[in-house]
């Protein structure tokens, strides 16, 4: 496993496994979306019908969660959905054929270039900049400028150093940075009650009853402030999106 940048908040991602094997293999390779959170797997999938490859994805009435294999479906011009049981008979059926793989479609450069990333190349100059344009977004692990990218109509996001969003899994990255923020911010206001009602109490100690009331006038509308935000984080801050907070691994590449 190597120790390059995260794809959709995890290493080992599935998109850059399916990107690897579709470079290398093209249509000798057979991608499969199984049940998972979120949508890792979608861009890579595409990489593998783009060099001629077969998509299965498990049904996503029966998945146990099924945002994976539903997004593969709308963004990939998926070849078989099945029901768990019988993807591994239609498994050992296709790779049983023989894949002709003259006139293969050759490797397009994008997917040269993510899967040099994927090994640890540097993305700057493994030619990054020429896949996409700059969003007004920034990358939640080291806050540097987003290229917008597709994968065909499904949207993604990398940035300079190589960490890798879809749409949603960037969206479950910054609610999770949000609800952080908000912790932290609470975990600073108590803190700082705590230090002015200490002063206060010094303060009188010290036969300084005016300066004492106005730090303890301070600390009770630092209170009031951290009770508005604890009520905030306690009870409606909205959920992101379903299984932001789940690892969604629910892919199997097969190489004839």
């Amino acid at each position: 496993m190597t120790r390059s940048a995260t794809e959709n908040r995890f290493r080992p991602a599935i998109d850059p496994l399916f990107r690897s094997a579709a470079g290398a293999y093209g249509p000798r390779v057979v991608g499969v979306i199984l049940s998972g959170a979120l949508d890792d797997g979608t861009a890579g999938l595409w990489a593998v019908k783009q060099r001629g490859g077969i998509a299965i994805v498990q049904d996503p009435q029966e998945a146990q969660h099924s945002s994976m294999p539903q997004s593969a479906m709308t963004y990939v011009p998926v070849d078989y959905c099945l029901p768990a049981a019988a993807i591994a008979p239609r498994l050992i059926y296709l790779v049983q054929e023989v894949i002709e793989e003259e006139g293969a479609t050759p490797v397009p450069d994008e997917l040269r270039i993510e899967t040099r990333i994927a090994m640890e190349d540097n993305a700057l100059e493994s030619g990054l900049m020429d896949l996409g344009h700059f969003s007004p977004f920034t990358c939640p692990e080291c806050h540097g400028a987003l290229l917008q990218l597709r994968a065909g109509r499904f949207l993604r996001f990398r940035c300079h150093v190589g960490h890798a969003y879809s749409a949603r899994s960037l969206l479950a990255e910054l609610s999770e940075s949000l609800d952080d923020a908000f912790w932290n911010t609470l975990r600073a206001l108590d803190e700082s009650i705590m230090l002015m009602q200490h002063i206060a109490a010094h303060l009188r100690a010290d036969q300084a009853p005016q300066l004492a009331d106005l730090f303890t006038r301070r600390a009770q509308e630092a209170r009031r402030r951290a009770d508005v935000l604890r009520k905030m984080v306690m009870q409606d801050l909205p959920p992101g999106p379903e299984g932001a907070q789940e690892n969604g691994p629910g892919a199997a590449d097969v190489v004839q």
